[in-house]
């Protein structure tokens, strides 16, 4: 799996999914909201921490180049 998220990318998903939560917590949401923002806060959430967006990967996109771990060192030919 390579990592297909800037860190900017992952820092505004991890926002989106704490105030999710904060507006669940604080009783705004109810009803079938409260469901289908719960599932969309995980998935953010999910994704912000392994780096990894699935739908960036279906439509070979994303918005870092790649992972510190995944950049080739220096050139030992």
């Amino acid at each position: 799996m390579k990592c297909n998220m800037s860190t900017a990318d992952r820092i505004l998903r991890i926002v989106v999914s704490v105030a999710i939560a904060v507006f669940f917590f604080m009783g705004l949401l109810t009803g079938i909201a409260v469901i289908v923002l719960g599932v969309l806060a995980v998935i953010l959430f999910l994704t912000a921490v392994i780096g990894f967006c699935p739908i960036y990967a279906v439509f070979s996109t994303g918005t870092k180049k790649a992972c510190p771990a995944e950049r080739e060192g220096p050139d030992t030919n």
